[in-house]
């Protein structure tokens, strides 16, 4: 091959490595490399803490010290009556706390007064993330508000599908039934492990985060059945329940496969809710195919 021919390869070669660096995507953190998310949950008593006292700014400073990305909220009232003062709690926090909402009813009774809004009471979730889709699923319940309850299916069991660096996730936030017949309970979490499994095959590849008050302890026998799917991300963290002097522990950061737990704790924050909460770092591992 002549000179002029070896120059004119080179740079034919050249040429193409250039057009391959410069049309090829750009590497997504979430194709092969850890993505780190920080999660939490947390009984937020309706606005109102361990002293009695409604207070949504004591209670947003304990939300934003967490620094979560994520937060399972249970015990939320929207526009519920007196205690809240009427007021949207899970709007009013996620507002102080720029980020999103997405709100899941246990209870949706008729106003009060005609024309007014709704009086809602129920779980919600927090994100620093855009909520890509959302569902209020229905599971097991014994109704506080009618007089001779009977377990039967209710709504409360929020979910949320995050993109999260390119990885799917779904976050889903629960409130199990606080009785001392745990009877409810095991009803729940055979409908929890179900709709889990259920949207786990609607979305490959996404990882799934349970966040809640369980209302039992790590090794009560109604929670057995969920630690076949789900790692306690909190083990040995510490009690959150009542929170002037835990003597339990209760709420959960659960994960599913593909979830790296890197670390958890519950603050010894007393007073914003009559529990404490629960924190925990995880890393999201590979990227899965999602739905946008």
């Amino acid at each position: 091959m002549s000179p002029r021919s070896r120059v004119l390869v080179q740079l034919s070669l050249t040429g193409a490595l250039l057009t391959v660096a410069l049309t090829a995507p750009p590497a997504s953190a979430g194709q092969g490399h850890p993505v780190p998310l920080r999660v939490a949950t947390y009984n937020i008593h309706a606005g109102t803490g361990s002293d009695g006292v409604f207070d949504l700014d004591r209670q947003a400073a304990a939300l934003r010290a967490l620094d979560a990305d994520v937060i399972g909220l249970q015990e939320v009232d929207v526009h519920w009556g007196a205690r809240s003062q009427g007021l949207d709690v899970a709007g009013e926090l996620a507002r102080r706390l720029g980020m999103r909402v997405s709100f899941a009813p246990i209870y949706s009774l008729d106003p009060v007064e005609a024309g007014g809004p709704r009086r809602e009471y129920g779980v919600a979730v927090l994100s620093r993330f855009p909520v890509r889709s959302a569902a209020n699923h229905e599971i097991t319940r014994l109704s506080t508000q009618d007089e001779n309850p009977v377990p039967a299916p209710a709504p409360g069991f929020g979910e949320v599908t995050l993109k999260v660096r390119g990885v799917p996730v779904q976050v889903f936030v629960t409130h199990l039934d606080y009785r001392p017949d745990p009877a409810v309970r095991v009803a729940q979490v055979a409908d929890t492990r179900r709709i889990m499994a259920r949207e786990r095959a609607a979305l490959p590849g996404a990882r799934q985060i349970l966040l809640g008050d369980f209302n039992a302890e790590p090794a009560a026998p109604e929670l057995r059945p969920l630690w076949a799917d789900l790692r306690d991300a909190g083990a040995g963290s510490g009690g959150t329940f009542p929170a002037a002097a835990p003597v339990k522990r209760i709420d959960y950061v659960a994960v599913g496969e593909g979830v790296r737990v890197r670390g958890a704790s519950v603050p010894e924050e007393a007073v914003a809710s009559d529990h404490r909460p629960v924190v925990a770092d995880v890393s999201l591992l590979g990227k899965g195919p999602g739905r946008g």
